[in-house]
């Protein structure tokens, strides 16, 4: 069987607030580690997420 083209990641705020969304990605696409500017309602602000594992 093949394997799906989008896998779930897990986008973890760098403001280490512990908040993080959950969303899809094409793994065939987009090879390297994603990051993206999202608001963390805990820091009340707009900072950089960083992709992680879904464990």
């Amino acid at each position: 069987m093949a394997k799906p083209a989008s896998i779930k990641i897990k986008l973890e705020s760098t403001a280490d607030t512990g908040y993080f969304y959950v969303t899809k990605k094409n793994s065939r696409t987009m090879t390297e580690k994603f990051t993206i500017k999202k608001y963390d309602p805990i820091a009340r602000k707009h900072v950089e997420f960083k992709e992680t594992k879904i464990k």
